[in-house]
């Protein structure tokens, strides 16, 4: 009788060589060509649950809706203010800065998946914000938690 062959593929191993090549080679998309203003206006977050929008109400049953940044003071020291809360992140790339708009890049440390977050100045006081996971469908809160963090830290600097 011939001796026992395991002939089952070795999931396990090919499982996590594939997951090191992806993390290796970083798991982010193009820039999206949906980002920017439409109308003077962020873009609506797409239909799904990893994107948060400080114009947005709730959106068919998502929590997507964020306040936005409150400031007193000058728009373009509100503006210098937040480019220096940005610049103190980390893995963020500051892509776009405007007058009354700025577009950064976060990327996550272990799978760095890139994440982009506008901000707009459009009335007095107010900045408003759009943070939205490129890939993926559930960002376990990630976009809700950098914009709370981005806010208490917008908060101190504010003083």
């Amino acid at each position: 009788m011939p001796p026992h062959e395991d002939n089952e593929p070795k999931t396990l191993p090919q499982a996590l060589v594939l997951l090191f090549a992806l993390s290796l080679a970083g798991c982010s998309a193009p820039r999206p060509d949906t980002l920017g203003l439409v109308d003077g206006k962020l873009r609506p977050c797409p239909d799904s649950p990893n994107c948060v929008l400080s114009t947005a109400p709730g959106h068919k049953g998502q929590d997507q809706a964020v306040e936005p940044l409150r400031y007193a003071g000058a728009m373009e020291s509100a503006r210098d203010r937040l480019l220096e809360v940005l610049r103190a992140e980390q893995r963020v790339e500051v892509v776009t800065v405007a007058q009354n708009y700025i577009h950064a890049e976060f990327t996550t440390p272990l799978m760095r998946y890139i994440d982009d977050v506008e901000f707009l100045f459009e009335t007095p006081g107010r900045i408003d914000l759009r943070s939205a996971s490129r890939i993926g469908r559930s960002d376990l809160g990630a976009n809700r938690k950098r914009v709370e963090r981005l806010r208490a830290a917008f908060q101190e600097v504010s003083g």
